[in-house]
């Protein structure tokens, strides 16, 4: 049996098997679009068989380097979108929640820090502040070495460590991962000296976690990545062209989330009860909305941290719209023990929860949410997995990889491009008078008068 359970039941009833039947012609066509590469897309395949071309050789590679960068106090890893959102979600995922503040003995692994993935002053200023003075590496995930956010951070930060440990010392401390051959970042790795990994030209940002892009920065916080990746060879191996329908998970949610988009269900939510996959969910977040937000088509992916969110979104969630499915990501067994001491005063009232743990309560929370939002017209698909662990984690996220892709197909877009991303960059670059740039800034500047 798969350790990843999918539950539709609070999705489409009694009759969920005969829902998600009615479906599956189309959803199969679209596997087999998608394994077959005949897909708009089909050069961007890479990711579909990559844990498992995941070698020995590469992974003690990349184990060895991240062991070079824990000599450092902090590791800042520099990159957006897919460039870091990977390795985010992994590490919040898999680390102490508390990590950050874990001291001397306490500490395994560098603080990891990040940068690149916003235009924001005073952030990055407060980070060279707590940098200044101090050993620190560099991990910087950029194909091309230009796009904006990371390459502003990248430079910023370089000229930091070299006035911290020396220029000779810096190289030492700063790793690339970019384009095999080409790009501003590449040209510069291969100038200085740099240790450099490669992005596969035929894997999008958001699908790279498992190559170095992610798997670099998940090795230096001190995570199994052996274990990450034998997670997503099995789910690999269990959402395959061979695998039935009733039995492909990943078919049957890509089904499932177009037949409830088909029913005027527009916007996705991506609800957990465990805050360590706050990251998961922004992950997620991308992952869907570059891959099936075109041609004025595509669900709005959404997320939300529960129970906190029952005190803020939670109104709207039960009351609102009518416009919402949810996908529920469920842990089975939480890596702790904690339960409610009784007390004498009870004056809270809690007296009835006493000698409970706290995951027994979270889980009726969890259950009370879904049977409540059920109810009130929300749909809900639950997924869950044993614990949250590096291998099950892998599952996870090959999991809505390969579901994505699916999916994509079923809603007739192209899964693996992201026209739109470009607009803005235009526009920032007209507005900032970039060479190259002349006719779009005269235009732009006409336009705002």
């Amino acid at each position: 049996m798969n350790p990843l359970q999918l539950d539709f039941t609070k999705a489409f009833g009694p009759a969920a098997d005969e829902r998600l039947e009615a479906i599956r012609p189309e959803a199969e066509k679209s596997l087999r679009t998608l394994y077959e590469g005949t897909g708009a897309g089909n050069d961007f395949l890479g990711w579909l068989h990559l844990p498992s071309s995941i070698t020995d050789t590469q992974l003690t590679d990349i184990e060895q380097t991240a062991e070079r960068l824990r000599a450092c106090q902090a590791v800042v890893v520099i990159g957006i979108g897919g460039s870091y959102l990977g390795a985010r979600a992994v590490i919040e995922a898999l680390t102490d929640s508390f990590d950050a503040l874990r001291t001397g003995a306490d500490r395994t692994h560098p603080v990891i820090l990040y940068a690149g993935n916003q235009i924001g002053e005073d952030y990055l200023s407060e980070l060279c502040d707590l940098l200044r003075g101090r050993d620190f590496g560099i991990i910087n995930i950029s194909k091309s070495g230009t796009t904006t956010e990371p390459a502003i951070a990248f430079r910023i930060l370089r000229s930091l460590l070299e006035e911290n440990v020396g220029a000779a010392a810096a190289k030492e401390r700063i790793v690339a991962v970019t384009d095999r051959a080409r790009g501003a970042l590449r040209t510069l790795a291969d100038r200085e000296g740099y240790k450099t990994y490669v992005i596969p030209d035929d894997v999008g940002g958001r699908y790279s976690v498992l190559t170095p892009v992610g798997l670099l920065p998940i090795a230096v916080a001190g995570i199994d990545i052996r274990a990450l990746v034998r997670g997503a060879v099995e789910m690999e191996r269990a959402v395959g062209p061979d695998v039935p329908f009733d039995r492909n998970p990943a078919l049957r949610y890509a089904a499932a989330r177009q037949a409830l988009y088909r029913e005027g269900k527009k916007i996705e939510i991506l609800a957990n009860f465990h805050p360590k996959l706050h990251y998961v969910g922004e992950w997620w977040k991308q992952l869907y909305g570059e891959s099936e937000g075109k041609d004025h088509r595509g669900l709005f992916p959404a997320a939300v941290d529960l129970t906190t969110d029952l005190h803020s979104m939670g109104q709207w969630i039960q009351q609102g719209e009518r416009t919402i499915f949810e996908t529920v990501v469920s842990i089975d067994s939480p890596e702790r023990t904690l339960s409610v001491p009784t007390d004498a005063d009870n004056l809270d009232g809690l007296n009835y929860l006493a000698g409970r743990r706290v995951d027994e309560i979270n889980k009726m929370a969890e259950l009370g949410t879904r049977l409540a939002h059920a109810s009130g017209g929300v749909p809900n698909i639950r997924v869950s997995i044993p614990r949250l662990t590096a291998d099950h984690l892998g599952r996870l996220l090959y999991f809505f990889e390969a579901a994505c892709g699916i999916s994509g197909y079923l809603s007739g877009v192209n899964p693996f491009d992201q026209p739109g991303v470009e607009a803005y960059k235009s526009n920032m670059f007209a507005l900032l008078d970039k060479p190259g740039f002349e006719a779009e800034s005269r235009a732009i500047r006409a336009q705002l008068g």
